[in-house]
């Protein structure tokens, strides 16, 4: 059967690649195809198809027999959602001072929430005990938001990758606080791959109580979920969900790409192979004289510095942004669909501009 006509039309260069985000990439063609079959006929709505039924047991697959995953939007969606499931109204959280929540979130989580953030500098963005303690302290002062919750994200917004037994410690601490623990997962298949375990192994193992399940970095169309892996941290994640504009009507093409996604192997598939071009822009940049990189590659990104003339001329050849202008610091994302071509072009390119 011929496709169907349509009037739309392209219009961009579907070789053109840059360095600027992983959410820049398209759709992998398998959630493309996910898509195309969940498509035709009528499915009960809000949720109660069958598309999402059959997640639930994906999803317990990878995180644990109590996993519970509520499909949403996107991840500033699932963070906020996630974090009101888990604080009162006079609570707070600790995350770290370059946590998502915190700087690119436009304020959501304490806007949309109605939650305190309190955050705490990092070298490399991972929190520790130690770090934790700086802010956990004045549950009984009525003047002072209650600290309720650690949230943190593996991989960090550094690019960075906490250790199964980093994130137990830290589970740990927390829970002997009183206090629950969250993680934003927008690159956690980035993590599992880089550690080579499995998600399990840094999530419902090592004592973290609800997450944010992250796909649309990792080849999806739209969509994230939260996925409870504590059913007792959290109340009314359904009211919640609805309450913060996150339900989907037609959910079963949101499960559809996470089912896809995770049925199988294709969001390790995606996630090593991002990985793998981080590395190997990482060994190409390391050549170059006078460019030095900022934070160990363990993820799909690579921080560097370098002479802010050279970054703003090779912007003009390739998207990515600047991290800290004033300092020189930019940042380069790869992604599931980033060739080997794609990386030696722009090493290359990067090599031309520091010589000029």
């Amino acid at each position: 059967m011929n496709p169907p006509k349509t009037d739309a039309r392209r219009h961009h260069d579907p070789e053109v690649r840059g360095f600027a985000s992983d959410n820049y990439a398209g759709v992998h063609p398998e959630i493309l195809a996910a898509l195309a079959l969940a498509n035709g006929g009528h499915q009960v709505a809000y949720g109660e198809d069958d598309y999402t039924a059959h997640l639930q047991s994906v999803v317990r697959s990878h995180f644990g027999a109590t996993a519970e995953a509520f499909p949403v939007f996107n991840g500033t969606g699932a963070n906020v959602v996630a974090l009101q499931a888990v604080t009162d109204r006079w609570g707070a959280v600790i995350c770290a001072e370059s946590a998502h929540i915190h700087v690119d979130e436009c304020g959501a989580p304490e806007r949309v929430g109605g939650l305190k953030l309190l955050t705490v500098p990092t070298p490399d963005g991972k929190l520790t005990p130690e770090l934790i303690d700086r802010q956990a302290y004045g549950w009984d002062d009525e003047h002072r938001a209650m600290p309720q919750v650690v949230s943190i994200a593996q991989s960090t917004e550094l690019g960075t990758v906490y250790t199964p037994d980093e994130l137990r410690a830290l589970c740990d601490h927390a829970h002997a606080l009183g206090m629950r623990v969250h993680l934003d997962g927008s690159r956690l298949a980035n993590a599992a791959a880089s550690l080579d375990v499995p998600m399990r192994a840094f999530t419902n193992a090592a004592g973290v109580d609800l997450l944010s399940l992250g796909a649309t970095k990792n080849g999806a169309l739209f969509g994230e979920a939260v996925v409870v892996l504590n059913q007792d941290a959290v109340s009314h994640m359904k009211h919640l969900r609805k309450l913060s504009m996150q339900l989907a009507s037609k959910m079963r093409f949101v499960s559809v790409q996470l089912e896809a996604l995770l049925a199988r192997d294709l969001w390790l598939r995606n996630a090593r192979h991002a990985n793998e071009m981080a590395q190997r822009l990482a060994e190409g940049v390391r050549a170059v004289h006078g460019v030095e990189l900022l934070y160990p590659v363990q993820s799909n990104a690579v921080f560097a510095r370098l002479p802010h003339e050279v970054t703003v001329r090779l912007q003009k050849r390739f998207r990515f942004y600047f991290w800290d202008e004033a300092a020189g610091d930019v940042r380069w994302m790869c992604a599931f669909d980033t060739t080997e071509e794609d990386v030696d072009t722009f090493v290359a390119a990067l090599k031309e501009e520091m010589a000029r």
